[in-house]
């Protein structure tokens, strides 16, 4: 674009994407016809937030406005089929969503970054060690994670048994929006006692995980379900920080976060008590305290 006219074989859409990676609100294409859409906001050192299943960016809200208050520079971004990122039907697999994490790291040029993977994205901050090497990358912290491995198997027989899987994607499948529904209540631990949020947020979560690709959502589900991690868990060489909630009901802490304390060498574990899944909510501030005193350590 010169003098406000648009370049000469440059399309619209081409013009709203260059102008867009200028602002806080961008996206970033990691591979072809693949775009993420980013949230970059704030100075001072990098903190990637990346979501969990089946949310996007906007779980992140509280975070986002108290890291950046604090002098940090915030990145929060859709994973691929989710929020506003681009929709292809493939590249649901771990490895593919840890490179769609490495080219934003690259394309922002960011150094000293602290990843921070919530339940599902704990998984993409794991694989960028084994896979990248954690180039770029100082800290991680994994809250709520699925990490190391869900599935039951001989070697880890504590594990969901595989039919708990299944028919979680038959109920998807037969009618994902009440799948939602249900499946959001016991996400915050919401019961006829207990009423951590408002029924407004608790529908407007409800609509961000809407807002996915059906395919997308099964997908990223077999992924979660199935990857084992555990031979990666050595890979993480930086300080680490795990915060998991002992009432969550949906990722249970005996089986992730307290087989990751185990085995990840330099790490902090830190166990909400009487938290559930969605603690990024029901338990912000001691969060974002406990966030930020990792960051500035």
């Amino acid at each position: 674009m010169e003098n406000g006219v648009i370049s000469p074989g440059i399309s619209l859409q081409d013009f709203d994407y260059e102008v867009n990676k200028s602002n806080s609100d961008k996206y970033i294409e990691v591979a072809k016809n693949v775009k993420l859409y980013v949230k970059d906001y704030g100075k001072g050192k990098p903190v990637i937030l990346i979501h969990g299943w089946p949310l996007s960016n906007e779980m992140w809200e509280y975070q986002t406005e108290f890291l950046v208050q604090n002098n940090y520079r915030v990145i929060a971004y859709d994973r691929r089929g989710f929020g506003k990122s681009s929709q292809p039907w493939e590249g649901y697999d771990y490895d593919t969503l840890t490179d769609d994490l490495s080219e934003i790291i690259e394309q922002l040029q960011l150094e000293n970054v602290t990843l921070v993977g919530f339940s599902m994205g704990g998984g993409e901050v794991v694989r960028y060690f084994s896979r990248h090497h954690g180039k770029g990358v100082e800290k991680a912290a994994l809250i709520s994670s699925i990490i190391p491995f869900l599935l039951k198997t001989e070697d880890n027989p504590d594990g969901h048994p595989r039919e708990k899987s299944e028919s979680t994607a038959a109920a998807i499948k037969e009618d994902r929006i009440g799948f939602l529904d249900n499946f959001g209540k016991t996400f915050f631990g919401v019961n006829i006692i207990n009423k951590p949020l408002s029924t407004a947020l608790l529908e407007y979560y409800r609509m961000l995980c809407s807002f996915a690709s059906p395919h997308a959502t099964l997908k990223c589900a077999e992924s979660f379900s199935y990857t084992d991690f555990r031979s990666e868990l050595q890979s993480v060489n930086v300080p680490t920080l795990i915060i998991h909630g002992n009432d969550d009901k949906i990722v249970p802490i005996d089986l992730t976060s307290k087989k990751a304390s185990q085995s990840i060498e330099n790490n902090t574990y830190i166990v909400y008590e009487g938290a559930p899944h969605g603690l990024f909510y029901t338990d912000r501030d001691k969060l974002n305290q406990d966030l930020l005193e990792f960051l500035n350590s």
